[in-house]
């Protein structure tokens, strides 16, 4: 049998599916026939409409339930095949939403449209669904889609946007074949039911009596009679009363002229109802089976731009979202430029195996900054031997014209806009405040108001309009520039040795009541990120204090350090990296300016004395705590830093340093300038203020935190710094690459010149801000705390002017 003999062509809309069950083999090669007897067009075309006869069917499928649900009520038999109908229309009214849900009318559009036949102008994808459920019987088996998909593929190649709608034109292709055969059986029973009352009549069980076989069958005239009818007007009259023999002799007459006999049609109806008794259970449960398939792996298993990227170290590592990103633009390469998606995701896999083959490394200004410790085997070190780097990073502009992609004009506009960033964004708050301050400077003149009142007023509404025009200006930029998450890592088994990481939380002993609180938050954070080379450390100073050593202090560091001993017995050591429970402690130092003892440059100071600990550096002032030395785990490349009252969600520091290790994330130093000048040293996940719930919570809370609030924490200014510039706004809670943090930030600040720090690591480290990441933190309870932490932002800004005018000296 050639190939073309083999095709099953899908009949037209008004037509039954004919099921054509076969072996696997047998299925791949229907499939292959298929895509070649199958020509598609190459360009987006609006096609015929399939939403329409997708509504129809609904319609014609709560007509036929309400049909069924009325039989039942009137005691009359119903089949088997009725029976799932009406036990399982729920599934039926799913399947109908998830398909309005997700076939809008662009997506449609975007398909690729069958260009003759009789699925003419319905998308491609749909005569393969249909094919898919004629061969099968509507038995919906993963493994037979799949192999019947890629079979397909082999002759003709589907887009990414048909492979995500195959589980859509299934749904479709089901409920066309469900809606056909529940005519057919509703028609069938109403037959039966038109044979009941034929047979009522000529048997006198009607109430009236028995009337004559000539005048009841008279009446049926020249039509062929239904299989349905004539089968239950045979069982009913068989083995009755003599005078019932001439409508048997008619009957027999009448169907030996349509050319069969009561036997065959009795076996043939039969036949039908078993058959729609299994097929209808077959929608049923594919429509079930469906519903609880992840679609997003069967995707990735039969996309032949997946099986490109795959190809370049680093892509099945990354979490999903990142590698449907990957995709999203090599669709939009491919559909403004003259390349097919998988020459596309070739042409951006050979760019990232050439940086990788490169022998020269980068120059001095894009030089990466070495690590202590192993690659992470599979992982590319550098941004550009990721494909990635081309299809949505620094690399993009140039690959552009290397395709030939026709650029459209919103993302034209999109990029002017970025290029312009900083005087955009500021001449956009400038220019609102000016036109606010204008405007009610004008109705104030026209009232009759003198130049020194209106002055005055000039002067005392320049920071309530500033305000409202950056509070205006935020909610415009996202609309013109959309959000762009950040690449990740998946890390699905947990931390690997190579990205070892410390969650440390820097915090003061003030008391024995505080203790047992901060062991039970380090516990937590530990129970919600369970999985790899992951420690918990607390970093601890004293309260500030006139002298060096206050009586009780040492008891504190005893009683901190007995709780971090239980948890290590608790949960055992990492595997292979040491104590999972750490505790450094510092000791007070004397400060000229605060005239007082303290811990050296405080939370600063913590973080900075850290790190040298991690690199084996020894002079600092971390104390040796029930007679050992600071020890720390080795090779740690990552730190993620919380405060006292942050919670860290499941599995938030698997997707923190999974962003941090991704390649287009790298931290790259550029030692002339003395800065991270691509990738990010520090991400700064979302701060999310804690619901305001439970006996602690407090008005006050519920008015200014949350959504609806005014939570600096909260806001979206950060979303649009990221959003605009790329980079964040770092408030002293994420993740840092340790050696990248180090060198960006070394000589920097001499002592005691810098009380907030955050902003100022986050411009010369570079912090991204990760918006899909989330941190817990509670809102002040009252406005007196508010107003004190907001005194201490305000203070510590005050202190970065020296740099900001560029007057300030280094250490």
């Amino acid at each position: 049998m050639n190939a073309t003999a083999a095709i099953v062509t899908p009949p037209q809309l008004d037509e039954p599916i004919r099921a054509e069950i076969f072996g696997i083999e047998r299925l791949e090669q229907h499939a292959e026939s298929l895509a070649s007897a199958q020509r598609a067009t190459e360009k987006p075309t609006r096609g015929r409409k399939l939403l329409p006869r997708v509504r129809e069917n609904g319609r014609a499928l709560l007509a036929a339930y309400r049909n069924i649900v009325e039989a039942v009520r009137t005691k009359r038999e119903i089949t088997p095949a009725e029976e799932w109908l009406l036990d399982n229309f729920f599934v039926v009214d799913e399947q109908l939403r998830e398909i309005r849900d997700h076939l809008p009318r662009t997506y449609y559009h975007l398909l690729p449209k069958v260009v003759e036949g009789h699925l003419a102008g319905y998308p491609r994808v749909y005569g393969l669904a249909w094919a898919y459920v004629a061969h099968t019987d509507s038995r919906f088996e993963l493994e037979t889609l799949q192999r019947f998909v890629r079979a397909y593929q082999r002759v003709q190649p589907l887009a990414i946007g048909e492979l995500w709608a195959v589980a859509i034109h299934l749904r479709v292709a089901l409920l066309e074949n469900l809606r056909r055969l529940s005519e057919q059986i509703i028609s069938a029973r109403q037959a039966r039911a038109r044979a009941d009352e034929l047979a009522d009549r000529l048997l006198g069980l009607s109430g009236q009596p028995a009337e004559r076989a000539e005048d009841v069958l008279s009446r049926l005239g020249d039509a062929p009679l239904a299989g349905a009818f004539a089968v239950q007007l045979i069982q009913r009259l068989r083995d009755q009363d003599p005078s019932i023999m001439p409508a048997l002799v008619w009957l027999n007459k009448k169907l030996r002229a349509q050319g069969t006999s009561p036997v065959e049609v009795v076996a043939q109806e039969h036949r039908a109802q078993a058959a729609a008794n299994v097929t209808v259970r077959n929608i049923i449960a594919s429509m079930r089976w469906m519903s609880s398939i992840d679609w997003l792996e069967f995707f990735e298993s039969v996309s032949l731009v997946d099986e490109v990227l795959r190809a370049a170290p680093g892509f099945t590592a990354m979490d999903f979202v990142t590698r449907n990103e990957y995709r999203t633009q090599i669709e939009l390469l491919s559909r403004r430029s003259r390349r097919s998606e998988i020459e596309v995701a070739r042409e951006a896999v050979r760019l990232a195996r050439k940086a990788a083959r490169a022998k020269e490394r980068p120059d001095a200004v894009a030089a990466e900054l070495p690590h202590g410790e192993p690659q992470l085997p599979g992982i590319p070190e550098r941004a550009e031997e990721d494909p990635g780097y081309y299809l949505l990073s620094r690399g993009r502009r140039a690959f552009e014209r290397q395709l030939g992609f026709r650029v459209p004009l919103g993302i034209r506009i999109r990029r002017a806009y970025r290029a312009l960033a900083t005087s955009g964004y500021l001449g956009g708050i400038v220019a609102l405040t000016a036109l606010l301050i204008s405007g009610l400077l004008f109705l104030t003149w026209n009232a009759g108001a003198s130049s020194g009142i209106l002055v005055l007023l000039g002067i005392l509404g320049l920071v309530p309009a500033s305000d409202v025009a950056v509070s205006v200006v935020n909610r415009l930029v996202p609309i013109l520039v959309p959000p762009k998450l950040l690449s990740k890592l998946e890390l699905a088994r947990g931390v690997p040795a190579e990205l070892r990481t410390m969650v440390v939380v820097p915090t003061l002993l003030t008391s024995r009541a505080d203790i047992s609180g901060q062991l039970e938050r380090l516990e937590v954070h530990y129970l919600a990120n369970p999985e790899g080379h992951l420690h918990f450390a607390l970093l601890t100073d004293w309260a500030d204090a006139p002298r060096e050593r206050l009586p009780g202090d040492e008891a504190l560091v005893a009683e901190l350090s007995e709780g971090i001993a239980r948890l290590n017995e608790r949960y055992g050591n990492v595997p292979g990296g040491g104590e999972r429970f750490l505790l450094l402690h510092r000791r007070r130092l004397w400060n000229e300016k605060e005239n007082k003892w303290i811990g050296w440059e405080r939370k600063r100071g913590k973080l900075h004395e850290l790190n040298r600990v991690l690199r084996g550096i020894e002079d600092t002032t971390f104390i040796p705590i029930n007679g050992r030395p600071p020890r720390v785990p080795e090779g740690v490349r990552y730190i993620i830093t919380l405060d006292a009252d942050t919670r860290l969600p499941k599995g938030t520091a698997y997707r923190l340093v999974g962003a941090m290790a991704h390649p287009l994330n790298r931290p790259r130093f550029d030692p002339r300038e003395g800065r991270v000048v691509m990738g990010y040293a520090i991400l700064q996940p979302r701060i999310t203020p804690s619901l305001p719930t439970g006996p602690g919570s407090t008005i006050y809370q519920r008015i200014v935190s949350g959504p609806g609030g005014v939570d600096p924490y909260a806001a979206a200014v950060s979303d649009v710094y990221q959003d605009l510039f790329e980079e964040g706004s770092f408030t002293g809670k994420g993740i840092y690459d340790v050696d990248a943090f180090e060198a960006a930030l070394e000589g920097k600040v001499p002592e005691n010149a810098l009380l907030s720090h955050d902003l100022f690591e986050g411009l010369f480290a570079r912090a991204g801000l990760a918006t899909d990441i989330d941190l817990f933190e509670e809102f002040p309870s009252n406005y007196e705390v508010a107003a004190r932490r907001l005194h201490r932002w305000v203070r510590g800004d005050w202190q970065l002017l020296p740099w900001i005018l560029g007057h300030a000296r280094d250490a």
